[in-house]
Formats: C-alpha cells, structure tokens, sequence
C-alpha cells in the first residue's frame, strides 16, 4: 500500500454528516478522540436539512426516548449560546379542535407536571393572544412548552459542522462518498471513491436512506422502511406573527407522547376524514427566518427493497388537501406557495432506530425516524459513550 493513499489513523471514522453522524462526531470530540467525518454530498441535503426544525421533546413517550429528547434541547441550547446554529427559544404549542384533543392535553399537562416537564394549558383566548392567526372556530384551547426550541434546518447542519471544525479541530472532508468498510485484526479500514483509505479503531455509519452503497444485503433483510414527505412554504409574510412550533388536533393523534393518555383510545376511535387519514396528514406549521410559513405534511411509506416507488414526484391532490386543512386553522393574508418540496427518511418497523455491527469495529446506526432533529443529539451522545468504553 503506497503512503500516497493511506490517511492517518483515527480513533472514530464517522460516515455521514446528517445530525445522527454529526452529533456522534461532536460527543466523540468532547471526549478527546480523533475524528473524521466523511460526507458523500458537497453539504448534508437529506433528511436534516428537509424538515421542520421542530425540536419537540413534548411529542416523545416517556422513557429513554424522551429523555434523548431532553438532552438534546439542553445541548442544542448550550451550543447556541456559544455559536450560532439558529436555535431559537420561541416554543411549542398544541392546538386542540376538539373537547376530546382537550382532554388530552389536560391529561398530558398533569402527567407532565408529575414529573417535572413544564407546560401551560391555554384558554381559547390565550391561543389567539399567542397566535392571533388561530381560527376561532379550531380551537378549543391549547398545551404550551415555552422552552421548547427551534432550528432552521437548511442552516442548522452546516452551522453545527462549522462549530465543530472551528471549535473542536474536527477532521470534516465533504464530496468524499464512501465505496467500502471493512475490518482488519487492529483496525478497521474505511475507502472513499477516489481509493483514498483511512484507517480507525472503529467506524460509524450513518447512512440516512442511502442503503445501495454500503452493506446493501444486511439492509435488504432489515425492517427498514422509507417515509416519503410534502411540504410547502408560503411567500414571505413579514406581517404575520407565528411563534415556535405549532401542532395541531391530527398531531395529537399521531405523537406517541399522547398514547399513554386514558382518554387517547377514545380519540383514536373518533373518524377523521379518510384522505387525511391515508395520507398520514397532520398539519404542522412553523415561521422560517424569512417570514415564510412552512405548512405540512403527508407520509407515505415503501419498504426498503420497493424504495423507488417513493419518486421524487409532488403530488398536487396532497399538497390541496394540506392547504385546505390548514386553511381551517389558521388565517393568512397570502395563500400562495412559493416553494414545495419533499423529504424522505428511513424507520425501523420494530425500533426506534436500526442498530448493526457487522463488525466488533464497524457499527451503523440509521432510521430513526422522524424524530431526528429532536432526539439524534441525545441518542448520539449515549452511543458514543458505549463505542468507547
């Protein structure tokens, strides 16, 4: 092997630099290692940067999911207040439309008063104070997490990425793919697609939905599955004011966190208009930088082995029956969309996120889900702390 393609050896190789792989990079730095991080696009364009930004620890089950969830709030927090990474403190509110999302919420309120997770339910009148945009006629009332925070997702990543070289000397090659891990007796062996090879005591793969390229036959005979999404934003709209993140009555019935409910099986039970239901539609708004309103959005599902299905086609019919949902929440001086777009990730069927490893010196870590900007940073920082020790 010639010395003109050997790197140097590292404690970690990091593969992807979505927030899954980033954030394992930055808990591997805290803890003094050597890492590379490796990205196959000249910047992060999946999952992370086609999102909401909602960070939302309220939507998760209780246990250790929420508690990454916790976490990770803390530590985008911590970074903000030292770089700049667009996290804002502007909140999360629950819109309830019906007396039954209601009863919900209350509930949801006391569980989360017992164990120490603010929240404030709102009166009618205090979701308009705060949202003056609100449909007096949607809502009923409201579940406010005034600490609950957002980011901008197609600024937050390359932000993040920023800090890490700038503050933590990280090792960050982008446009460098990834064609082969392997692993030897004393390391393993990571080769991009130039023949450039780097040599780690261990490797990390996250790949987000790219399953083609590495280890396609262990993929093939997972339980992977891909989500495909649609959202829109509308144009800037400087006059209206939306804080924070705001999750409507479908979101209620979707979030995990409101299953543990007793009154959440009489909800589940009640019909809603079955295109919604197809389509996986709950209505989420949040306000961009810009004064855009970003609106969405659907869900629909492939396995792994039938992943071409999710084109990257944007249907109209689906993003007509988004607007005209949200046009039953809230009002806008300006209905036009500006832009549409789509987001795809991958989720486990039978985990909160799939874990593999190949090798006692090659793991993977990947589909989690939706929930990767509100909980990648908190499971990153406790797998990092297994890898290591």
């Amino acid at each position: 092997m010639s010395a003109s393609t050997m790197e140097k050896s590292y404690d970690l190789i990091v593969v992807g630099a979505g927030v899954l792989g980033a954030f394992h990079a930055y808990f591997a730095l805290q803890r003094g290692l050597r890492v590379l991080l490796l990205e196959k696009d000249n910047r992060p364009m999946a999952a992370t940067v086609r999102n909401f930004g909602q960070i939302i620890p309220s939507g998760m089950a209780e246990g250790e999911w929420f508690d990454y969830a916790r976490v990770s709030q803390d530590t985008y927090k911590a970074i903000q207040a030292e770089y700049d990474i667009s996290i804002r403190p502007s909140g999360a509110l629950y819109l309830a439309s019906t007396p039954l999302e209601m009863q919900v919420l209350e509930e949801k309120h006391a569980r989360y008063r017992e164990i120490g997770y603010p929240s404030q339910l709102l009166t009618p009148a205090q979701c308009q104070q705060r949202l003056p945009a609100v449909q007096a006629s949607y809502c009923v009332g409201g579940l406010l997490f005034e600490q609950e925070v957002t980011a901008e997702p197609d600024q937050m990543i390359h932000r993040l990425l920023a800090y890490l070289v700038a503050r933590w000397q990280l090792d960050y090659r982008p446009g460098t793919p990834v064609q082969d891990v392997t692993a030897g007796s004393a390391a393993a062996e990571v080769v991009d697609a130039r023949g450039q090879r780097y040599q780690a005591t261990q490797v990390l793969v996250c790949n987000g939905r790219d399953f083609q390229w590495l280890f396609p036959d262990l993929f093939a005979q997972s339980d992977l599955q891909l989500c495909k999404l649609q959202m829109l934003a509308t144009y800037p709209l400087p006059q209206v004011q939306l804080p924070g993140s705001v999750l409507t009555g479908l979101s209620i019935r979707r979030y995990h966190a409101f299953h543990s409910c007793p009154s959440f099986a009489a909800l589940q039970a009640e019909e809603i208009d079955a295109d919604l239901r197809q389509w996986g539609i709950h209505i989420l708004f949040k306000q961009a930088v810009d004064g855009s309103i970003i609106i969405g959005d659907t869900h629909e599902y492939a396995p792994v082995a039938d992943g071409s299905r999710l084109d990257f086609n944007n249907t109209d019919s689906l993003n007509q029956l988004m607007l005209s949902e949200a046009q039953r929440i809230i009002t806008l001086p300006d209905w036009r969309i500006q832009r549409v777009w789509n987001g795809y990730y991958a989720q486990s069927k039978s985990a909160e996120i799939f874990q593999a490893s190949p090798d006692p010196r090659i793991h993977i870590a990947t589909g989690i889900g939706g929930k990767g900007m509100t909980t990648a940073c908190g499971f990153a920082q406790h797998h990092v702390a297994q890898l290591v020790n």
